[in-house]
């Protein structure tokens, strides 16, 4: 087995339980707000926000929308489709522009206003709902007595420290990037960069551990870095995607470092 120096991390998805979290601050949200106006369901409304919001963090990671665009569509969104909605707001006249939160005419103006609500609440209600993967804590506390731990991410600064501060392992990682500090998203290559700057290394020492191939396999393959996939998904591997490493759980991962 290749020997490394230092082992990069995700953090949502691989580490902690971000999409459990979202589901459940989505939960609150929707009784809260009283969703119910819009949708026949909360089954409804999450099957309308999960497809869209994971499109748009594809076009943000492509630096195709902004942060606040982002922010405010993902709800603004499945708040104009829910089957509860008149069909006067069936077709929104909305802005095209990608540089900020979308701007909104006439009677829609209330459901852009509720999708601000939300997209506010939202950070905050996740982060208070976060908590670590199975056996994350175990495998964080194995490979730090043996290697320099990096966390790589995606993620907005105002929330994803207060998740690592939360997790009760921030103390296991010597460094921490960020892709809003470092001004892209994975899987460009220039924040593996980053990270190897920090670390002092050269790309063949490292290996980078994630759950999404779009962005940290294909990312650390951009970059020329070793990879361990946490690959969920029990279809079969479409032929075009690979990693150095496959796993379907965190406890696997012992077995190769």
């Amino acid at each position: 087995m290749k020997q490394y120096k230092a082992v990069f991390i995700d953090w949502d998805d691989t580490i902690g339980d971000f999409l459990g979290a979202a589901k459940l601050a989505l939960q609150d949200m929707y009784e809260k707000y009283n969703l119910s106006e819009y949708f026949a369901s909360f089954e409804e409304f999450f099957l309308l926000y999960k497809p869209h919001n994971i499109e748009l963090w594809d076009k943000y990671g492509k630096d195709l929308v902004t942060k606040e665009y982002l922010s405010f569509d993902r709800f603004f969104y499945p708040l104009m489709h829910g089957s509860r909605v008149g069909e006067r707001l069936r077709a929104p006249q909305k802005s095209t522009d990608f540089s900020g939160t979308p701007q909104v005419k006439g009677e829609m103006q209330e459901v852009a206003a509720l999708a601000e609500q939300l997209s506010e609440d939202f950070l905050n209600m996740t982060t208070a709902r976060f908590s670590l993967l199975e056996g994350a804590e175990e495998l964080v506390r194995y490979l730090a007595k043996k290697y320099p731990l990096t966390v790589v991410t995606n993620g907005f600064v105002e929330v994803q420290y207060e998740k690592f501060d939360k997790s009760g392992l921030r103390d296991c990682f010597a460094h921490i990037v960020l892709s809003e500090e470092v001004g892209c998203q994975k899987p460009n290559p220039r924040i593996f960069e980053e990270a190897l700057r920090m670390n002092g290394l050269q790309a063949e020492e490292v290996v980078m551990i994630g759950d999404s191939w779009s962005s940290d396999i294909q990312g650390a393959i951009n970059a020329g870095i070793d990879q361990i996939w946490i690959r969920k998904n029990k279809d079969p591997l479409p032929e075009e995607q690979s990693a150095t490493y496959l796993v379907k759980t965190l406890s696997e991962i012992m077995n190769i470092l």
